[in-house]
């Protein structure tokens, strides 16, 4: 699993049934690219791809149950790391970092929960 496989499925998680058109967009990716990205997840049994039922020339796109244990174990495994990393912090100098990155992030033109390493896959 890459880091753009688990930025994909944190998308797909939390919007279910968004398109491949949409999640290029979201995430600054190519279409192109988006189509080899879902593939490989496809592939995998993580995500389907189901026919839009308001537009059918797009594709809605699920988590499968496999897909949704997946995820659930990267997310274990991301707090795990989170609290090991920041285990010389308090909870309030945890909150303080957190709004410093967001500042940073907001600052250098980031877009909310899209992992920069997007950049590299291919821009519109």
């Amino acid at each position: 699993m890459t880091a753009p496989d688990a930025g994909l499925l944190r998308k797909i998680a939390s919007d279910p049934g968004v398109s491949q058109q949409a999640l290029a967009e979201h995430l600054g990716v190519m279409p192109s690219r988006m189509v080899a990205l879902v593939d490989e997840l496809e592939i995998k049994g993580i995500i389907e791809r189901r026919r839009s039922t308001e537009d059918r020339r797009n594709y809605a796109l699920h988590l499968t149950e496999r897909g949704r244990r997946v995820l659930g174990e990267l997310s274990r495994i991301a707090a795990e790391h989170e609290e090991s990393f920041c285990a010389a912090l308090s909870k309030e100098e945890r909150m303080q970092l957190r709004d410093l990155c967001r500042r940073i992030a907001d600052e250098q033109g980031l877009t909310p929960g899209v992992h920069p390493g997007y950049r590299q896959l291919g821009k519109k």
